[in-house]
């Protein structure tokens, strides 16, 4: 589908990468990998020809379709979500404009037998024609049915895209890549502003697609999810290997390992062959031996050992003074944008050193608490911050807020105060930012770099709480781990704003939901929160003990005849509803072992989805008409 070959790019007379080759086909998902300026995104750029390189070339087979979605979206103020999604259509909005074009000229003249008029109704029998091929009849409602499918609602088609957060247009842009049906993908950190349940979507859509995906991610279950190849850029050169990310750096580990042995004996030989040669030298009989020996080790090619580019971030995040037990009490708080209310009669106690998640759909207020914790929204309700309580906040746009017109070493200077200025070039060491690069314009630095940088900037501001909002955005899988490393022995409050569930897995111990204006408490990690939130969604322990509970009740009512009678009716119900929801409750929970343990060829079966999702519904409808049926047992008892 596409070939790279010895592809090279530079910037200011140094290369990002040197004439490396590699070839994509179909069935492909590549997790492309590499340090934060690595040049991942200025690959993905020229793969798309949005730039151009120095030497080398792309080949790309002839009818191939490729679809980018970028980091940033930009879309066209105004436009309503179903006009931004039809913009997946170009060929088809064309063909509309022209058609209309063409019925309007046929409607005003009056000219029928002329040479113009005849050409009008070819043209428009032709341009009809191609309507019809390529889905002008179908589009409108393919697009409402993957929105649907995406979350959105029949009721959200009609509003303006820059009324919804920045999830649900990277939602609105998935959207259009797939009514295009590309046959190559190139995704630029496609989770960064998507929730939990939306990336499980979307690894399911990768997972079915057919033609080629590239995908730069710093989310490493995600890679492990979808991918199964692996190309990292490292210091100029790629590494490609057909594994997901996890076996690919167990495979890489075990090259270099086998590369380390084989130069080890390789060095042996060398200093063996070295001394014959300083014996043999001197010896008339045996110089031819020695000349031998020599034109051997000139011709020898010397094993390399592949290079590791190891340097990471240095964090530590101190603590300015303790704090009183209690950090933040909230009480009947509540906050609406006009008529949209986003959060009612939220009740929260923070306690001092708590560690805590807050997760949910994107909209769902997890953001404008954080806002509001920090003092930079105004809501309805209490809010009090408890006695010596000093935030550090990281926003979720907060690389946004830095000037793009000022240096790295300038940005820091300008933010410290008298006492940690002479330390400013030794945090900016720490996160990697050393030699020239402190004299680099802020404008230029990637989007990891600058989450670095905005991280550096926060260390010269006291605090002992710490409210982080999505700090993961853009920063490569070794800068996540080492921040995330610092955030476990960060001593004082932690609060994560987070989609990204290998970074929350054993940060914090608690995790509060959001959704539909409140909030849900869950006393455990990431993990027990997913485990928790599928085990809700079939609700079989509880549904037992209620039905046992009714049941209980109803022996011991004191009813009339005629009503024990209806008793006796409404318990054969409930027994056969019981029944039914268990066989079908086993039915899906084999067809969900199935998929974990044989994904392709369980989807492979014909139209696996539509019967898996008619059980889910079967379920829904039974679950509902046994909640009526307890109801009216219990009115009876």
């Amino acid at each position: 589908m596409l070939n790279v070959h010895n592809l090279s790019v530079s910037f200011g007379g140094e290369y990002l990468f040197e004439e490396i080759s590699f070839r994509l086909n179909g069935g492909d998902r590549v997790g492309l990998i590499g340090k934060n300026g690595a040049g991942k995104s200025t690959l993905l750029k020229l793969l798309f020809k949005e730039m151009p390189y120095d030497t080398g070339t792309i080949a790309i087979e002839k009818n191939i379709k490729i679809g980018f979605l970028k980091q940033d979206i930009d879309f066209e103020q105004g436009r309503s979500v179903l006009e931004e999604t039809y913009q997946a259509f170009e060929e088809i909005k064309t063909l509309e404009t022209q058609l209309e074009e063409v019925n309007l000229q046929l409607a005003e003249r009056t000219d029928y037998e002329s040479e113009e008029y005849n050409q009008l109704m070819i043209d428009l029998n032709d341009l009809t024609h191609r309507y019809e091929i390529v889905g002008g009849y179908n589009y409108q409602g393919d697009t409402e049915k993957i929105l649907q499918g995406l979350g959105f609602k029949r009721e959200d088609f009609n509003k303006k895209t820059d009324t919804f957060s920045g999830g649900w247009r990277m939602r609105i842009e998935l959207a259009k890549l797939l009514l295009q049906k590309n046959d190559v993908l190139l995704l630029d950190e496609p989770t960064n502003h998507l929730d939990i349940e939306s990336i499980i979507w979307f690894e399911q859509f990768l997972k079915s697609h057919t033609g080629a995906v590239v995908i730069v991610s710093h989310d490493r279950m995600f890679l492990d999810n979808v991918t199964n190849r692996t190309i990292e850029i490292s210091l100029g050169r790629i590494y490609d290997y057909n594994k997901p990310y996890s076996k690919f750096l167990k495979l890489r580990g075990e090259i270099k390992q086998q590369q380390l042995n084989a130069q080890k004996n390789q060095e042996k030989e060398i200093q063996q062959a070295e001394r014959l040669i300083e014996k043999f030298r001197a010896k008339s009989t045996k110089a031819s031996m020695a000349q031998s020996l020599i034109k051997k080790l000139d011709k020898m090619e010397r094993i390399e050992v592949d290079a590791d580019d190891n340097a990471v971030m240095n964090v530590r995040f101190p603590i300015s003074v303790a704090p009183g037990k209690v950090i933040a009490e909230i009480e009947n708080l509540s906050k609406s944008y006009g008529s949209n209310e986003v959060l009612k009669n939220i009740n929260l106690l923070l306690e001092r050193d708590s560690k805590t998640a807050f997760v949910g759909q994107n909209g769902q207020g997890k953001s404008t608490l954080a806002k509001i914790m920090v003092g930079e929204l105004e809501h309805e309700g209490r809010f009090k911050l408890g006695h010596n309580v000093q935030i550090g906040y990281f926003a979720q746009n907060q690389a946004e807020y830095l000037d793009g017109s000022k240096t790295v070493l300038d940005t820091m200077i300008d933010s410290a105060n008298e006492k940690n200025r002479n330390k400013v070039r030794d945090i900016l060491g720490s996160f990697l930012f050393s030699g020239d690069d402190v004299e680099k314009y802020v404008k230029v630095l990637s989007g990891g770099e600058r989450n670095r940088l905005a991280l550096a900037k926060m260390l010269l501001q006291p605090f002992n709480v710490l409210v982080m909002d999505e700090p993961t955005n853009h920063l490569d899988i070794k800068s996540k781990n080492v921040l995330k490393q610092a955030l476990k022995n960060f001593e004082g409050t932690l609060i994560v704003v987070s989609h990204d569930r290998d970074f929350l897995q054993g940060l914090t111990n608690k995790v509060y939901e959001f959704k539909d204006r409140k909030i849900k408490e869950y006393l455990g990690d990431i993990d027990y929160y997913l485990d928790r939130r599928k085990a809700a969604n079939f609700r079989a322990i509880e549904k037992k003990q209620e039905v046992q509970r009714v049941k209980d009740l109803s022996d011991k009512g004191q009813n009339s005849f005629k009503d024990q009678k209806k008793i006796k009716s409404i318990k054969n119900k409930l027994s056969s509803l019981e029944k039914k929801i268990a066989g079908l409750e086993k039915s899906i929970s084999d067809t969900d072992h199935e998929l974990l343990m044989n994904y392709d060829a369980t989807i492979a079966q014909p139209d696996f989805f539509d019967q898996y999702d008619q059980k889910k519904k079967e379920l829904d409808d039974l679950m509902l008409t046994w909640e009526q049926t307890t109801l009216e047992l219990e009115k009876l008892s």
